[in-house]
């Protein structure tokens, strides 16, 4: 049995995986032609290369209108304004999912509630929704996660039946389908993050799509400093400020839906090949297939942690380190259950939504949802998605790594957590999370 890296042993792999981004030649002469044009900037909105990419990526997912600006959190808080939510209005959220799902919220007045996650999918959980249903929520915001969908038939009879707005948080998802209906174009409105990570990226950037010209029309407005957009059926005036994307940004965004597909297709045969080999190895669970995702997306490959009970193990965040060791980028705490994250900040104080009109204010450190937590702190194992597009070689030897780390857990249960490069939890945090662990 080889000796772990971690411990001095020889990694597994040594070769660095495919660099993120990727791009072509076609790109540099295209952003070239923008620099030559003088024309740099997003007015007025939508610009004619920005009309291009927007019919190019609104034909891909099936949907009547996108409208680029400037990040994926800004989308989110555009979105809310469009759909007409309010300040003290609560919007549904899931717990485990990166921060600015929530406080996208909480920029605009609104006030975000917490819900569950399903084992199987890491995406928003109908039934947890229903449970925090009040009579102030307006709308429910699901995340497409990693490289499943949430259950979108199911949550959207919740929202049908209390009369909520569907936002869909498509930061994953790009090129994506349920059931044959594309990411962001089954809910009310969806919003996709372009940052350097994603699927497709500008660097920076979000957009946001919808089939309903009211708020195509609301969008406009909100993203180009109150203006009224160019059809103006509807007559909405809204408070906007300048969230326009450039061209120089467009430029890119061009090239990179042109390899989406491609690069969609090769993510999803090598994930398909790691769930095989990972389904191989003891103390791993890979996530169940999803038959209703119909075009699949994988932004990160995630399984799950799982040694055996009884049996000597080191702590997740101790197995992801040795496993970065051997030559594999990954991560554990990719996301933590937004509520203790540090940096989420609201309170009170600071979110006077949170105390206006209630009798007692939201409080968020009472918050507890036992599947995410569990998911953040113990069982999730992200692999990032640059390590799928290259060749066949590079899945087998992310299998190898894992298996090797989990050939050596009872070794790796011996030596110092502190190896991890984990921050220690307090008192609080550790009864929390072990009240999720025995979930």
């Amino acid at each position: 049995m080889s000796q772990l890296a971690i411990l001095g042993g020889d990694p597994v792999r040594r070769t660095p995986f495919s660099p993120w981004p990727q791009y072509r030649p076609s790109d540099l002469e295209r952003i070239a032609k923008v620099v030559e044009s003088r024309h740099w900037g997003g007015f007025p909105l939508p610009t004619a290369l920005a009309q291009d990419f927007c019919k190019r990526f609104a034909d891909l997912h099936g949907v009547r209108y996108v409208l680029p600006l400037v990040n994926g959190t800004v989308a989110i808080t555009a979105a809310l304004q469009a759909a007409g939510i309010g300040f003290g209005d609560e919007v549904i959220v899931p717990a485990y999912t990166w921060d600015g799902t929530a406080t996208a919220a909480l920029a605009m007045g609104a006030v975000p509630v917490f819900a569950d996650i399903d084992p199987d999918t890491y995406c928003l959980d109908p039934e947890s929704v229903r449970r925090a249903i009040t009579p102030r929520t307006k709308a429910i915001v699901p995340v497409h996660l990693a490289m499943r969908f949430t259950d979108m038939d199911a949550l959207a009879a919740v929202a049908a039946e209390h009369g909520l707005k569907i936002i869909e948080d498509c930061a994953h998802a790009h090129g994506g389908a349920y059931k044959g209906r594309g990411a962001g174009a089954i809910g009310d409105l969806g919003c996709f993050s372009l940052q350097e990570s994603k699927l497709m990226t500008a660097g920076e950037g979000g957009l946001v799509t919808t089939n309903s010209l009211e708020y195509y029309e609301a969008l406009q407005t909100v993203v180009n400093c109150g203006r009224a957009s160019l059809t103006d059926q509807y007559g909405r005036r809204m408070i906007g400020l300048n969230y326009r994307m450039t061209d120089l940004q467009i430029a890119l965004l061009i090239g990179q839906i042109e390899m989406l597909p491609e690069l969609r297709e090769r993510r999803a045969a090598h994930a398909a090949l790691l769930g095989e080999l990972l389904s191989e190895i003891p103390c791993v669970r890979v996530l169940p297939a999803q038959p209703a995702m119909t075009s699949p997306t994988n932004y990160c490959y995630v399984f799950q942690y799982r040694p055996e009970p009884g049996k000597p193990a080191p702590h997740r965040d101790l197995f992801v380190a040795a496993l970065e060791k051997e030559g594999v980028p990954c991560d554990g705490r990719f996301y933590e259950a937004v509520y203790r994250s540090d940096l989420f900040y609201a309170t009170p104080a600071n979110c006077p939504q949170l105390a206006a009109g209630r009798d007692v204010a939201v409080e968020y450190s009472t918050a507890c949802c036992p599947v995410s937590e569990r998911a953040a702190y113990h069982e999730a194992v992200w692999l990032f998605q640059f390590c799928l597009i290259g060749p066949e070689e590079d899945v087998r030897d992310m299998a190898r790594a894992v298996a090797k780390v989990a050939a050596n857990l009872d070794v790796l249960a011996r030596q110092d957590p502190s190896l991890a490069g984990v921050k220690a939890m307090g008192r609080s945090q550790r009864a929390r999370v072990e009240r999720a662990k025995n979930y």
